[in-house]
This record gives C-alpha cells, sequence and structure tokens, in this order.
C-alpha cells in the first residue's frame, strides 16, 4: 500500500519543506518509487529541485495529476509542482466543504501507482493542510529546537485528530522530527527533552542537525543529499530515512 506522507506545521521557518525534499529524495535513494507533491503556494520544494512552478495548480484545473508531473531527479522521484497563481492560491485557500472533497478525491486518485508520496503543506491549517491531511496516511511534524516549539502545536494537533476521527481517515501520527539542532545550546537539550517526555516514542531517534549545507542546497536546486551528500545535515536525512522505513 502507498505511504502517503503529509509534512505539516502551521508555523514556518521549522525545516518543513526542507524536510520533505531531502525525505522524498533520500526515500527514491533508497529504491522507493516516489512522488513529491508541493501544497505550498511560496512552492519552495519546486524551485528546491530546480524546477519552475506550474502556470495553474493541478487541483484548480482537475488535470490528470500524470499530466502535471515533471522530473527532478534522482530516479525514481517525480515532482507535482505548486503553483503562485493568486487566483488559483484564492480558489485553494477558499474552497467549501464540498469542494474540498472534490479536491482529496483527485488527489487521491493520482497517489496510487507510488510506493511513498511526501506532501509538503503551506505553514498554516487552513483547506489546502486539511485536504492533505485527508488524503494521507501519516502526518509528520517538524519542530525546531527553539524557544517557541511548542507554541501553536496545540492547535496543530487538535486538527490533526479531527481529521483522524473522520469516517474515512487512515490518518495516524507518523513522528516528530527535531530540526535546527545545536547540541552546543542548553535550550536545544531542554526542547528535545520536553518534546521527548511529552510525545514519546512518536519522536524520530535523529534530529536534523544545523547545518549550512542544508541551507545552501536549494540555491543549487537540489536536496542536501545530493548537494553535500558528506555533511552532518546530509547524514541526518539519510537516518531519518532509514527511520521512517523501519516504522513501517
Amino acid at each position: 500500500m502507498t505511504r502517503i506522507l503529509c509534512i505539516a506545521n502551521q508555523k514556518g521557518g521549522v525545516g518543513k519543506t526542507t524536510t520533505a525534499v531531502n525525505l522524498a529524495v533520500g526515500l527514491a535513494k533508497a529504491g522507493n518509487r516516489t512522488l513529491l507533491v508541493d501544497l505550498d503556494p511560496q512552492c519552495n520544494a519546486t524551485t528546491g529541485l530546480g524546477s519552475a512552478p506550474s502556470a495553474r495548480h493541478p487541483l484548480v484545473s482537475l488535470a490528470p495529476l500524470a499530466e502535471s508531473l515533471c522530473d527532478p531527479g534522482p530516479e525514481g522521484l517525480e515532482l507535482l509542482p505548486g503553483s503562485r497563481s493568486f487566483e488559483d492560491v484564492d480558489a485553494l485557500a477558499t474552497s467549501g466543504d464540498e469542494q474540498a472533497a472534490t479536491l482529496r478525491q483527485h488527489l487521491a486518485a493520482g497517489l496510487t501507482s507510488y510506493d511513498f508520496v511526501v506532501i509538503d503543506c503551506p505553514p498554516s491549517l487552513g483547506p489546502l493542510t486539511r485536504i492533505a491531511l485527508a488524503s494521507s496516511t501519516e502526518v509528520f511534524i517538524p519542530i525546531q529546537c527553539e524557544y517557541f516549539a511548542m507554541e501553536g502545536l496545540a492547535q496543530m494537533i487538535e486538527v490533526i485528530r479531527e481529521v483522524m476521527h473522520a469516517q474515512t481517515s487512515r490518518l495516524r501520527f507518523g513522528g516528530i522530527v527535531l530540526t535546527m539542532y545545536d547540541p552546543r545550546l542548553e535550550l536545544t537539550a531542554e526542547v528535545d527533552s520536553e518534546v521527548r517526555e511529552f510525545f514519546g516514542d512518536i519522536v524520530f531517534r535523529n534530529p536534523i542537525p544545523r547545518d549550512v549545507a542544508v541551507a545552501e542546497a536549494p540555491s543549487h536546486g537540489c536536496a542536501v543529499l545530493d548537494y553535500a551528500p558528506r555533511s552532518r545535515g546530509a547524514r541526518a536525512y539519510i537516518e531519518l530515512c532509514m527511520e521512517v522505513l523501519e516504522r513501517d
């Protein structure tokens, strides 16, 4: 069965898109047919892999998803690019319940031929994120190891639980990823301890460190796994991919 991983957090700047891109690339490099879906109107997952945003968003046009895919590399990875069209973004952001159900069905219909689908969500709890959650089998939450890490998380979890309780939902908590981890800082250790104490085993063992290579990679149109494969950030994302595969 296809594992559909929704990468979501209502806070921006927590490493959500970076995690989505590198997780998708890592899973593809491990021999899995993988699709990365960019649902964020900023389209950072699209441009971060050297691709151009679509003129029209595939979920608005309702064109077959296969017609909108591009091949950013590596082998086994396909990308459904995002769109910066203000008209399309507004249409998606104001979706009513009936339209949202249609969008979910359209999205889900194009995902069955993959081993993994990784969905990069916008930093909000709006309709796009809810559509992604309702279409997914697992939700991963990146949490930045800084002071406001837990702020707003309760609201995020409440939305996730609402989706999980829907009759047709297959969604479960996939895990929490600690990002921008700096072991030299006492605050990092405090956030790590607090998150693990509260969430337990769903927190991934391996955090993602602060690493300049991770920040530089998108400007070169590739994941850190390709840009600097021997960097600390690349090793951390490889270990994250291994944990994801172990949790099957």
